[in-house]
């Protein structure tokens, strides 16, 4: 039983868990760029290039072959590099968009930091009370 008390103590430490949560939402997150990329972003650029869909282009090094019955004898051999320009395209709106996400959560933090350093100026109150004080200690 020791093993396995150890392993729910690990598992529920708190960095485990948000370690989970930041790959679930990192996984949706993925989702919606990839869906940005291949379906908004692609075919516009595709347009302006004449017509051009990525995902399709290939250099074919060897061109498949099928049997009289419809069956392929030789499969096809092909470098799917319009998948790879769409993959890099996807990988640099992430890591720009996590930039982003990085850059604001800094900000934020430094200000937090900034408004905690400044304490408040004493109120008019207070500082007529310390004058009280220091002027009874005069005396």
């Amino acid at each position: 039983m020791g093993i396995v008390k150890e392993f729910r103590d690990f598992a529920m430490r708190g960095n485990v868990i948000d370690m989970a949560v930041g790959i679930v939402i990192g996984v949706a997150f993925g989702r919606i760029v990839t869906t940005l990329v291949e379906r908004v972003i692609m075919p516009p650029i595709g347009m302006l290039l004449g017509g051009v869909d990525f995902a399709d282009k290939r250099l074919l090094l060897q061109e498949g072959v099928e049997a009289a019955d419809g069956v392929v004898a030789v499969p096809e051999v092909a470098i799917f590099y319009g998948e790879f320009i769409n993959v890099v395209i996807n990988f640099i709106i992430v890591a720009f968009a996590i930039f982003l996400v990085v850059k604001m959560m800094n900000a934020a933090k430094k200000k937090q930091e900034n408004e905690e350093v400044a304490a408040p100026a004493p109120s008019e109150d207070v500082l007529l009370l310390r004058e009280i004080r220091d002027a009874l200690q005069h005396r």
